[in-house]
């Protein structure tokens, strides 16, 4: 689901909002970040490593701005060198940005999958 937002973000300020694909996919991971972080405390980890939870929130984005990072290169790789469309080109990197982000937070923040 977190992905569907991403990419619809991404979809429609490019397309509508006339955003350069690689600013308007940074605002998407950061819709589908803020989703994911409402996601993964309520439905998907059982255990929390950290009890603040602003400062869970904290780790949890510093994770992201990494993720951030990995979104951008690999959007800028695919679309760039594959010669192809950037809308085509988020489903690889989305992919591989999710294995970052879940390997990670699962490592640091918490300790359990429900």
């Amino acid at each position: 689901m977190a992905f569907v937002l991403d990419y619809s973000v991404l979809w429609f300020l490019s397309v509508f909002c006339n955003l350069h694909y690689l600013l308007a996919a940074g605002f998407g991971f950061i819709a589908g970040l803020i989703f994911n972080y409402v996601l993964s405390v309520k439905w998907v980890f059982f255990n929390r490593n950290v009890e603040n939870r602003l400062l869970e929130f904290i780790l949890f984005g510093g994770v992201g701005v990494l993720g951030l990072f990995w979104n951008e290169v690999f959007m800028w790789v695919f679309t760039t060198f594959s010669k192809g469309h950037y809308l085509w080109a988020k489903i690889p990197t989305a992919f591989l940005v999710f294995l970052w982000n879940f390997g990670a937070r699962k490592g640091f923040l918490f300790r359990e999958i429900r």
